[in-house]
């Protein structure tokens, strides 16, 4: 599936799931390790103390949630489907996500490092100081985002395409990067990285607007001639 397939088959409204009409209304807390399976969490405030590593989600949905302080490290998310939700201080390291959707959704403060995140779209998210160091990216969609702080240190970002986001004061260093698109971002300001930036593909509009960082990152300097006097082209008699 090209990215393009994977931006058109997002379901934006919760009737749009194919696993709709099984899903069955989940009200209570979240468990260590609990399997849910073809549930709807619906207006959920789900605030520090919360504690529900290893948890595992199947073909569930998650509306107008609140996750505050959330412990959800190493927790499975499989053909899930997340919409007007909000994840602040939670903890995602070393969860894996697979052909899971985010729509509206705001992530602020959120330690997801070392996690795993397979055909997985974002779609007018806005994504704030999120921890992503070592974190595997492969054929991710970032569309109509905002990445502010967002950290990919030593990430490995592969098939990843950013298409009407602004990536703003992102870090970089040490990410792998393999048929990474950064084409359909509107601005790329990185805080570091940019030599990381191998392997992507870009605009020559967008070349033009890094040429500066790109050269003090290689260490260039970028200066005029100077000026020197006309040669003396007179004939000695």
């Amino acid at each position: 599936m090209t990215a393009k397939d994977a931006r058109a088959a997002v379901p934006h409204e919760l009737a749009d799931l194919p696993y709709a009409a099984l899903l069955r209304p989940h009200t209570g807390p979240l468990a260590v390790e609990g399997d849910y399976d073809t549930v709807h969490l619906d207006g959920l405030d789900l605030a520090e103390g919360t504690r529900a590593p290893g948890a595992r989600f199947l073909e569930s949905a998650i509306t107008d949630c609140v996750f505050a302080g959330t412990d959800l490290r190493g927790a499975r998310f499989n053909d899930a489907w997340a919409s007007g939700t909000r994840f602040t201080g939670c903890t995602l390291a070393g969860s894996q996500w697979l052909d899971t959707a985010f729509v509206g959704c705001s992530l602020a403060g959120v330690e997801a490092y070392d996690a795993g995140l397979r055909r997985v779209s974002f779609v007018r998210c806005k994504l704030d100081s999120v921890n992503l160091r070592s974190t595997a990216l492969h054929d991710v969609v970032f569309e109509d985002c905002v990445l502010r702080d967002v950290d990919f240190g030593e990430a490995r970002l592969d098939g990843v395409t950013f298409p009407g986001s602004r990536i703003e004061r992102a870090r970089f260093g040490r990410a792998t990067l393999a048929r990474a698109d950064l084409r359909g971002a509107l601005t790329i300001d990185l805080a570091d990285g940019y030599e990381s930036l191998r392997g992507a593909v870009i605009t020559h509009a967008q070349l033009l607007d890094l040429a500066p960082a790109l050269a003090q990152t290689l260490g260039l300097t970028v200066a005029e001639p100077a000026f020197t006097s006309e040669p003396d082209r007179s004939t000695k008699r």
